[in-house]
Formats: C-alpha cells, sequence, structure tokens
C-alpha cells in the first residue's frame, strides 16, 4: 500500500505548485525551510492520521467513532471527505486539460503554427482552450470514466496495482528530466538560485508559504491517509511508512525544481512568473520549442503529469468511496457509482466556470476558484487543526503510542515529541496559516 500512498500524495501540488511557491520565495531558503516544515511538521501529522485510520480500521468518520469521538469531533471527519470531494470535482478537470495536452503534444498540434512571440502564443492557446465548451467538457468526463474504471478493481486489484506501476514510471521519467536539465546552457545558475539559500528575502511570508505546500503537498486534511492506513495491516511500521512517502514526496518535489529552474534560466523565462497552469501550459511549452526532439520531450512531460495527476484523482475518490461503503453497506459498484456518477454534472460545470460559466461567481469568484479556495484554504487546515487537537488531547489514553510502537512490539522514543508537536505546535502553526490566508 506504500506505492497506493505515495500516489495520494504526488500530484499537481509537486510538479506545478511547488516550482511556483519555491521562485516566489527565493528559491534555496524556501527550499530549506520546506524540508524543515515536512519533516517536523508533515511527518507528526501524517502519523496522527495514520494512528487513527489503521486503529479505526474505517473512513475519516467511521475511524474516529470507532475510537469513541464524539459526534462534534466526528464532524471534522466529515469536513475530510467534503474537503476530497470538492477538490476531486475541480482535478478532474485539470486532469482533462493534462491529457488534451497530452494528446496535442503526440499529433504535434500543440506546437504548430507556433508565432515568434512564443508565449503570447502558448497563453493564447491556453485560453482558447480552457474556455472552450466542449474540448474539455469531453477529456473530464473522460477522466472520469477512467477513475470509475480503476475503482472498481478495489483496492489491491485497481488502484494499489496502478499505484505499483506508475509511480516508478513517473520517477523514471524525472530522472530522465533530470539528466536532459544537466546539459542546459545556465544549468549552474538554475541550480544556484533553487539550491543556494539567500536568507536577506526571507520573511514570515517565507515560513507560511513553505508550511502551507508542506501540507497540501502531502495531502494532510482531506482524509486520503486516514483511508488508506485503514487498509494497513497490524505489523505496519506506521514511522517508517510515514517518513518513505514523505522522503519520496519531498523527492518529487526536489526533482522537479531541479528541472524546472535550469530550463527557466537557460532560455531566458527567468523573470516571468512560473504560477500552476501558466508553468505547465505555458512556460515549458516555451522551453521544449527551444530544445531538440520538441515533441518527444512534450508527451514525456505531460505523460508525467497525467500519471502523477491520474494517482491523486484516485487516491482522492477512495476517500468518498470507502465512505459510502462503510456507513451505508453497501457493494464496492455501488459506492463508486454514487461517489463518481454526480461528477459527470458537477466536473462539467467547474470546466464551464472557465468559459460559458464565467459571468457565474460565488464571493467574486468562479465555480472552478471558489470550490478550489473554500477546499484548500478553509477546509483541509480546519480538519487538520481538529484531528490534532482530538488525538492530542481527547483521543483514548495510550492510542499515539501503541500505533507508533505497534502495541509495543517495535521500539520506539518518538511517541512523546511526536505528541507535543501534535498537541501544540501544529495546531497554533496550522491556525497561523489558516488566518494568513485571508489576510
Amino acid at each position: 500500500m506504500i506505492a497506493a500512498t505515495v500516489g495520494s500524495a504526488v500530484g499537481l501540488g509537486n510538479i506545478w505548485r511547488f516550482p511556483a511557491v519555491a521562485q516566489a520565495n527565493g528559491g534555496g531558503a524556501f527550499l530549506i525551510i520546506y524540508i524543515g516544515c515536512v519533516i517536523l511538521l508533515g511527518i507528526p501529522v501524517m502519523l496522527a492520521e495514520f494512528s487513527i485510520g489503521r486503529a479505526g480500521k474505517s473512513d475519516a468518520i467511521g475511524s474516529m467513532k470507532s475510537l469513541g469521538a464524539g459526534k462534534g469531533w466526528r464532524s471534522f471527519g466529515g469536513l475530510s471527505i467534503m474537503a476530497a470531494y470538492l477538490i476531486l470535482s475541480f482535478y478532474m478537470v485539470v486532469v482533462g486539460w493534462t491529457v488534451e495536452y497530452l494528446w496535442e503534444s503526440i499529433t504535434g498540434e500543440l506546437y504548430a503554427n507556433v508565432g515568434p512571440d512564443m508565449k503570447s502564443t502558448f497563453a493564447g492557446h491556453m485560453k482558447e482552450y480552457i474556455s472552450d465548451t466542449w474540448t474539455p467538457m469531453v477529456a473530464t468526463v473522460i477522466m472520469i470514466v477512467i477513475n470509475i474504471g480503476v475503482l472498481l478493481g478495489g483496492v489491491q486489484k485497481g488502484i494499489e496495482r496502478l499505484s505499483n506501476w506508475l509511480m516508478p514510471v513517473l520517477f523514471v521519467l524525472l530522472v530522465v528530466f533530470c539528466i536532459r536539465a544537466l546539459s542546459f546552457e545556465k544549468a549552474l545558475e538554475g541550480y544556484t538560485f533553487f539550491l543556494r539559500p539567500d536568507w536577506s528575502v526571507v520573511t514570515s511570508g517565507t515560513f507560511i508559504s513553505a508550511l502551507g505546500q508542506a501540507f497540501f503537498s502531502l495531502s494532510l486534511g482531506m482524509g486520503v491517509l486516514v483511508t488508506y492506513s485503514s487498509y494497513f495491516p497490524g505489523d505496519t511500521n506506521l514511522t517508517k511508512t510515514a517518513v518513505t512517502v514523505s522522503l519520496l514526496d519531498l523527492l518529487v518535489a526536489v526533482m522537479m525544481g531541479l528541472i524546472i529552474f535550469p530550463a527557466v534560466m537557460s532560455f531566458g523565462l527567468n523573470g516571468e512568473g512560473i504560477e500552476g497552469a501558466t508553468l505547465v501550459f505555458v512556460t515549458l511549452p516555451e522551453v521544449f520549442m527551444q530544445m531538440h526532439g520538441t515533441q518527444i520531450w512534450s508527451i514525456l512531460f505531460f505523460l508525467l503529469l497525467a500519471v502523477a495527476a491520474l494517482t491523486s484523482t484516485i487516491s482522492v475518490a477512495e476517500v468518498a468511496v470507502a465512505c459510502i461503503r462503510d456507513r451505508f453497506k453497501v457493494s464496492r459498484l455501488k459506492a463508486v457509482l454514487i461517489v463518481m456518477l454526480p461528477l459527470f454534472v458537477i466536473s462539467p460545470i467547474c470546466s464551464l466556470s472557465q468559459g460559458a460559466l464565467s459571468g457565474v461567481t460565488i464571493f467574486g469568484l468562479s465555480i472552478f476558484n471558489f470550490l478550489d479556495t473554500l477546499a484548500t484554504n478553509v477546509l483541509l487546515p480546519v480538519v487538520s487543526i481538529g484531528l490534532c487537537i482530538w488525538l492530542g488531547w481527547f483521543a483514548p489514553k495510550g492510542l499515539l503510542s501503541d500505533q507508533l510502537s505497534n502495541a509495543g512490539s517495535l521500539k520506539t522514543r518518538l511517541a512523546l515529541p511526536i505528541r507535543f508537536i501534535i498537541r501544540w505546535i501544529a495546531p497554533l502553526l496550522i491556525l497561523t496559516v489558516f488566518i494568513c490566508g485571508f489576510l
């Protein structure tokens, strides 16, 4: 299950969000602070979710119920499932974009008729595509169907088998791009920016951005880790698993930095913002246009992105599927259909909010951006705070230490420091990030 758990964490947060946040916060200094956040806070909170899931042996709500949590505390489990479903609804749209760009790379359409102003050409293409009515919806529907097929295979035959195959493919593709980046003309400048810390640019906002990226990247607070850990056998070393998942997730982010920054420096794009969709659908196609074998590199990159996104959507969907199965005692087939069929309506609406429905706003945000903001900026931090407080102060005595030591069969001295972090440090820092997100 480790590959599946890694697949749930590794996604667009590593591949397009991390380089953008790192660039905006000074590169090397941000990287060091980010690594610290993952090790000192991300891993303890992940262990909290692992402990709840494996001890409860159920979904995010059921696990807390079986461990004696009252209705108020169980509501945090419900909020995590809600967050996961909201994320799934708009994530499907983004995965559809990725698959479309993979197809256009294969056919060569993406690089046909590119004018001298490449940035304007690719930016115009992206805007035209995502605001189109039918093409993005078709790609979104295709991805929903693929997810349904994998989910119907179950955890071991579907999700775990797919992850065991796709995660090595993802890392191989990353290694290939890292090797290629070594040959870029200004690779050293890119590595210097990314790896050499400049502490003069560090502000309080740098720490907040690093912590926010760590929690987003590790899939904390969305019920994924609770759900997957419920499938862990009793002899699984939770500490080792959390460290492995976190370090592999961190490795993907670092490898993306080692690819992106040499590229943008070498091709004169370092003055441009590389935020999110702009990085993936505008900046990188500019880079590929200036490389020998443009089409091949483009195909490999969008394949990499599609792999990462697919493993994430399947993992997030399993959160809701497990909840429906456990709550209503229905078959996997019925649970999958209950969860996934509404997406044939919700996800296309998210897609249309970039075009035909762009005039429809909620609190000044498009439907797509509202769901993104609600899930990632509100629900995820609230859930993480709630789970930490409950496990740290109100959970059955000895729950954390029993889970970390496998009921005493493993020797560990980590229970006390991890409990201290979960009780005091993690809730306060997450609350800080939550508040700063609205300032």
